[in-house]
Formats: structure tokens, C-alpha cells, sequence
């Protein structure tokens, strides 16, 4: 299987056989886009994060391992009081590597109402994201 790809398996109701269904990384990635954007971002971390990711922000040391970065991943969303909408206006996908320009709309707990503005770096394998670094200004 080409490390560009992804094997998803579905079955058809009363069906004995399974077919296969490959995803490209561009697919994969455009899937991921339309769950988090959909408010299903913990379960594209689920689908999409190998189990030994590697996930960094800016230059802090990387978050290694699904678990980790799991937990990490719960803490900011613990953080959020409200979810007003996002968008991806940069999606970029050159190989198994992705750029995603994601903007959110939030309000933190106990803070105001806030517009992030950010860039992941991903690398994809076997349709799985083992590597993404963020980029993002800390001084706003």
C-alpha cells in the first residue's frame, strides 16, 4: 500500500464480504478539514493520529504519542466555553506532507471571545498523521 493512502473498510447491510475503499492523503486530509470544521475534531484526532504522533507547537518540545496528545488535545477543548465556527481558507497537500491554515472563532473560559489564526505541518503516513507542528503567533 502506497504510504500516500488509506485502507477504510465498509459492508453493506446483510452484506458477508467487506470492499475496500482507499483514501489519498488529499482525501484523508479533506476529510479531517470538513470534521473538525463540523465540530468532530476529537474524533478525527481518533481516525486520523497514529498512535506514536508527534504534535508540537511552535518551538515547545513535541507532545509524543496518541495517549499524550489525546489528553493535551481535551485540556484546550476543556478550556473553550464556546465554539463559534472555523474555517480552513489555506489547505495544502503536496505528497504524503499537508499544510492547513485553520481559523477559529472561541471564547475561552473566563476569557473573552477570540479569533486563532494557525498553521499545521503535517506529515501523513499510511494515512495516518504521524507528525504535525503548529505555527501561530503567541503575541496575540
Amino acid at each position: 500500500m502506497s504510504s500516500s493512502s488509506r485502507t477504510a473498510f465498509s459492508s453493506t447491510e446483510g452484506a458477508d464480504l467487506m470492499t475496500t475503499t482507499t483514501l489519498t492523503t488529499r482525501e484523508a486530509v479533506a476529510e479531517l478539514v470538513n470534521g473538525v470544521l463540523s465540530g468532530k475534531a476529537m474524533e478525527m484526532f481518533d481516525r486520523f493520529y497514529a498512535e506514536q504522533v508527534s504534535m508540537q507547537e511552535n518551538n515547545n518540545e513535541p507532545t509524543v504519542g496518541k495517549a499524550a496528545n489525546r489528553a493535551r488535545e481535551e485540556k484546550f477543548f476543556g478550556s473553550l466555553e464556546a465554539f463559534h465556527g472555523g474555517s480552513a481558507p489555506v489547505v495544502l497537500v503536496d505528497g504524503d506532507r499537508a499544510m492547513i491554515n485553520w481559523v477559529f472563532d472561541v471564547t475561552f473560559k473566563g476569557g473573552g471571545r477570540v479569533t486563532m489564526d494557525q498553521v499545521a505541518v503535517q506529515q501523513w503516513q499510511d494515512g495516518q498523521i504521524v507528525s504535525e507542528k503548529f505555527y501561530y503567533d503567541t503575541a496575540s
